[in-house]
């Protein structure tokens, strides 16, 4: 009962945040689609591509099996932070060094300087607290959202600021800048235990075996939603791009952000209970029920009404994208209660399982995406995208009944 209340606690304040922050989101992309160009949201997208493809590559697993672990956390902080500093620096490196043969290949000259400031941001993050976890692993939902609303609300206010003074793309990485300053200051200052600068290889070899699963499951997943994305930069341009990634943002952002609360509030949960498979099994399905009574009915909205929302939110210009965000409405519903799986497969340890379904995912949009976007551009890449998902759904079902 200790844990049902505390979950229920955990999901007020995380959907109360995510329904605050998600109506901001709107409001910003609002604004922003009447300041920027979608070429410059396309631009911005580039940039968000190559640093979360670089994100991916380098993931360690290591809030995962900071949270899977039952030892104190100071075990593994040290070289948690380090591990961290150092995957920040080499992020940030990489992206100096390909940004100019990237912004060639997307034909992007004006993408350069774009991915020469965005370096500046996992350089920044890397030296952020790993204790932050602890407010998930322990339950701790009010203070987890009270320092990600302050978070946001900085990013938010000086990317429209700059937005609508500069009228650049810049104002989008500045944004993304501030809000990653100012979370490395509050980690340090509010959340203890500090880490200090000191490692233990054995740790790391620990880490890195358990996280091994983690990065492949990352990469896949990485290239299924950005994939579409590069094809799209590739074959139909910056415009296009612009085009997609809003629809894509607006169709999914309500559904999958249900998703998100409920995996972050279960997955400490299912640890801590994963020796009770009775109790583990009706978390599990209840859990289910509810991701489903309320991804759905935001699905059927977003299909149904998708040009007056469009229209209320960015405005005529913005009406093309109207059967894309029919298509990916239903994407996103099917994507959330797939997703809803991956939190009690991770609590059991079962990361490899995770990546199964996420590269069956990966290889059903990877095989339709390009031959669909040339014949029936975007609105076919957004068939490709849903065409990913439902071939996984059989792979999640059989994992999730083994294992329960």
């Amino acid at each position: 009962m200790g844990y049902f209340k505390q979950g229920a606690n955990g999901i007020s304040w995380l959907g109360a945040f995510r329904i605050f922050s998600k109506a901001i989101s709107f409001g910003r992309i609002a604004i922003l689609a009447r300041v920027l160009s979608p070429v410059q949201f396309g631009i911005f997208g580039i940039a968000s591509i190559v640093l979360a493809l670089l994100e991916v590559l380098s993931e360690t697993g290591i809030n995962v099996f900071l949270i899977q672990e039952k030892s104190n956390i100071k075990t593994h902080l040290n070289t948690a932070w380090v591990v961290s500093i150092v995957r920040g620096i080499l992020i940030s490196l990489i992206l100096i060094i390909v940004s100019k043969p990237l912004a060639n290949f997307f034909s992007s000259p004006d993408a350069y300087p774009i991915l020469i400031l965005i370096s500046l941001v996992p350089f920044i993050k890397g030296f952020i607290n790993p204790a932050l976890v602890t407010f998930q692993k322990e339950l701790e939902f009010k203070k987890d959202v009270l320092f990600r609303s302050s978070v946001f609300l900085v990013g938010t206010i000086v990317t429209v600021s700059l937005a609508l003074i500069t009228r650049s793309t810049s104002s989008l990485i500045w944004g993304l800048i501030a809000g990653s300053v100012l979370e490395v200051v509050l980690s340090h200052l509010f959340i203890s235990p500090t880490p200090r600068f000191n490692f233990d290889f054995d740790k790391i070899k620990k880490v890195v075996h358990r996280g091994k699963w983690m990065t492949l499951t990352g990469t896949f997943n990485y290239f299924f939603h950005q994939g579409d994305d590069m094809v799209v930069g590739k074959l139909l341009g910056d415009s296009s791009l612009g085009y997609y990634q809003v629809a894509y943002k607006i169709s999914t952002l309500p559904i999958t952000e249900v998703c998100d609360i409920f995996g972050r509030v279960s997955f400490p949960i299912y640890t801590k209970i994963r020796e009770d498979k009775k109790r583990l099994r009706q978390a599990f399905f209840k859990t289910l029920a509810v991701i489903a009574g309320l991804t759905i009915p935001f699905g059927l909205i977003l299909f149904l009404f998708a040009s007056p929302i469009i229209k209320i939110l960015l405005g005529d210009q913005w009406l093309v994208i109207t059967p894309l965000l029919k298509v990916l409405s239903i994407f996103g519903i099917v994507r959330a209660i797939s997703g809803s799986s991956s939190s009690l497969l991770l609590a059991l340890k079962k990361q490899r399982a995770v990546s199964i379904v996420t590269l069956v995912s990966l290889i059903g949009m990877a095989l339709s995406v390009i031959p669909l976007t040339l014949t029936y551009g975007l609105i076919g890449t957004s068939f490709s995208a849903l065409l990913g998902s439902v071939v996984a759904l059989p792979f999640m079902v059989y994992f999730v009944w083994k294992v329960l």
